[in-house]
């Protein structure tokens, strides 16, 4: 028999599942790649890789010089050029091309914003700008070109461009470097916007708002200065008398005809008199005028007087010259027509009717005391009084009806179950057995009485009656604390149940429920076990074998004829039979005893009630042996109950017994 085997040719030896090449002079600075031949790293030649020349030479004997620049190392065996980072070409003479460095210049510049890479380390070159290790961010405020190390000239808020330094200025400024304001009539970005101010208005150069000239005001400077008022931002208080305009720019007073003066103070016309000529007498009452008009005769009243001739009082609320001024009294006070001096009304008091009356007293100047009791406080106005919670009446001498609390007695009270209201607040008393703050809540199961304060004192219990502490007896419990079990036959609440258990069965006190004594079964422990249990619920499973029966109470068994023992597993000894085996046999000759009746079964040759009498042989046809074969002298062996082996020396019979005949079968 054959079979293949794989082995490596010439020069290679197995390593694992490989062939592998052999060197017989190792690499000393290479790797053997073939039999006997080595593939040298860079600088080193020889067949074993350990010759080496000097960094400029190369070839046998390294008579050659290298061509190789910036620094690279040229093969010592063929001369070829390493490169070092950054260099690429035979001669290693180029740099890497724009956007990429390092060894064999296969490494791509990570740099952003146009920035360039060094050839060798990769390291960015940021242009101007622009700042970071990938040249990712912009020059920070205040700084912009190559590096970011030029300072950024603008002023006022100005923002220089990152990469220029060109300023690009905020609104309101202008010029290289936003130092120049707006010029006149511009503002806001760029100066691109035109001034809106009208009237020779100056706007702010920044946000356009206008500066009025005197006697202008608005958004615009549109408006002329309100009547009364002129100047500068319309600051200032005409002083014009006699109904005289002001000029809004200077304030200069422009007089009605009859008046003159710098501020038109002077009539032209003598004291009473009025008229073109002044040939009219003033109608006016002289002890309430100041003066009348030199042309109309109007009259002007004296303080606290008006009306057509200056006889009428002021009216409510004003006082002062021409009553045009308001009363400074506070809480509907009236004040003097001429002086102002505030009139407080009932309830108030204090130089402006700011004060109300001190407590318990009302009315004009709070002279009336107050006449209430159960108060928080009367009315300083009238003295009506203002009850307390809980009370009611003219004087809070009544207390609130039943059901009612608080306030003018206007709550209704929320308590139940019988519970008391308290007027003041509201809150309820509970009565007995009920909590809570409308007493609703029937006290916690083990607590009774008022306030639910007090203890049941209950053994076997469904908790106490909450108003008297009754105990609620479980079922199955009876006595004033429930700690008295039903007396047998009885059961249920207050133990007013009847058992109804049969055959000495109890039942249970709680809810009558029967426990049946061993060996029945049923609600009312009437029926006996099933066949094959016993006991206590009929949960024991009956041992008696061969058709014992068990008794169902405490499962003993009761034998079929022709067994004994405990479970009825021992057959009757030879020669007794019957129940109990109290029987003796009386069969003969050999003859089995049955051990259930005592029946005999004859040995063969023999036959009747008690196997005493002889019997002859019938053999079965065919059968062609001598009776020789039936002599004492055999042997046998029995077969079950009625078949037996006869041996002799002549042959082998199986033969049967059938009462009174032998069945005999040549085997």
């Amino acid at each position: 028999m054959y079979r293949r085997r794989s082995q490596c040719c010439p020069g290679y030896f197995e390593s694992g599942d490989l062939c592998v090449p052999l060197c017989t002079e190792e690499c000393a600075h290479g790797r053997c790649v073939s039999p006997d031949s080595c593939q040298c790293e860079p600088g080193w030649g020889g067949v074993d890789c350990s010759s080496g020349c000097e960094n400029d030479h190369w070839g046998p004997h390294c008579s050659n010089r290298c061509q190789c620049q910036n620094g690279a190392l040229c093969n010592p065996i063929t001369g070829a050029c390493v490169c070092t980072d950054g260099y690429q070409g035979w001669r290693c003479e180029e740099p890497c091309e724009p956007g990429f460095y390092g060894k064999g210049c296969q490494l791509e510049c990570q740099c952003l914003n146009r920035a360039t890479c060094h050839h060798e380390t990769g390291e960015c070159l940021c242009g101007a700008g622009y700042t970071g290790a990938f040249c990712e961010e912009q020059c920070p405020p205040g700084s912009h070109g190559p590096q970011c190390e030029q300072r950024c000239p603008c002023q006022n808020g100005g923002v220089c461009h990152h990469v220029t330094g060109e300023c690009t200025c905020p609104p309101g400024w202008t010029g290289p470097v936003c130092a120049q304001p707006c010029p006149f009539g511009k503002f806001g970005i760029n100066c691109s916007q035109d001034c809106p101010c009208r009237n020779n208005g100056l706007c702010d150069h920044i946000t356009g708002q206008c500066q009025c000239s005197p006697g202008y005001s608005g958004e615009r400077c549109q408006e002329e200065c309100p009547m009364g008022t002129y100047g500068p931002q319309c600051a200032l208080k005409c002083d014009c008398q006699n109904g005289a305009r002001c000029y809004h720019i200077n304030g200069a007073c422009m007089c009605d005809v009859g008046f003159k003066g710098p501020h038109c103070q002077e009539r032209f016309c003598p004291p009473g008199l009025y008229g073109l000529i002044c040939d009219k007498y003033c109608p006016c009452n002289a002890t309430n005028t100041l003066s009348c008009h030199p042309l109309s005769g109007e009259c002007m009243c004296a303080t606290g007087w008006a009306g057509l001739y200056c006889n009428e009082t002021c009216p409510s609320g004003y006082h002062g010259e021409g009553c045009s001024q308001l009363c400074s009294c506070a809480n509907g006070a009236d004040c003097d027509g001429v002086t102002g001096a505030c009139i407080c009304a009932p309830g108030f008091t204090g130089e402006d009717c700011t004060v109300g009356c001190p407590p318990g007293f009302y009315g004009t100047n709070c002279s009336s005391p107050c006449s209430c009791r159960n108060e928080i406080a009367c009315s300083p106005v009238d003295g009506s009084c203002i009850c307390r919670e809980g009370w009611q009446g003219v004087d809070c001498s009544i207390v609130c009806s039943s059901g009612t609390w608080g306030l003018s007695c206007n709550q209704t009270c929320t308590c139940a179950n019988g519970a008391a209201c308290n007027p003041v607040d509201g809150t309820c008393t509970c009565s007995p057995g009920w909590r809570g703050e409308s007493c609703d809540i029937s006290c916690l199961d083990g607590t009774y009485g008022l306030e639910c304060r007090e203890r049941c004192d209950c053994s076997h219990a469904n908790g106490c009656d909450p108003v008297s502490g009754h105990c609620r007896c479980l079922a199955g419990w009876t006595g004033i604390h429930c700690d008295n079990m039903c007396p047998q036959g009885c059961w249920g609440p207050n133990c007013s149940m009847s058992c109804t258990c049969e055959n000495g069965g109890s039942c249970s006190p709680e809810d009558g429920t029967c426990v049946c004594a061993p060996g029945y079964r049923g609600t009312s422990c009437r029926r006996m076990c099933p066949s094959g249990r016993h006991g206590k619920g009929c949960e024991e499973v009956c041992l008696c074998t061969n058709n014992g029966t068990c008794n169902p109470i405490d499962g003993s068994c009761q034998c079929f004829p022709g067994w004994i023992g405990i479970d009825c597993s021992q057959a009757c000894p030879h020669g007794y039979w019957g129940p109990d085996c109290l029987h003796m046999c009386n069969c003969h000759n050999g003859a089995l005893c049955s051990a259930y009746d005592g029946e005999c079964k004859c040995s063969p040759g023999w036959t009747g009630l008690y196997c005493t009498q002889r019997e002859s042989l019938t053999l079965f046809p065919g059968l062609a042996h001598s009776a020789t074969c039936w002599q004492p002298r055999e042997s046998t062996a029995k077969i079950g109950l009625d078949w037996i082996f006869y041996f002799s020396t002549q042959c082998m019979f199986v033969w049967k017994y059938d009462r009174n005949r032998i069945l005999c079968k040549n085997k």
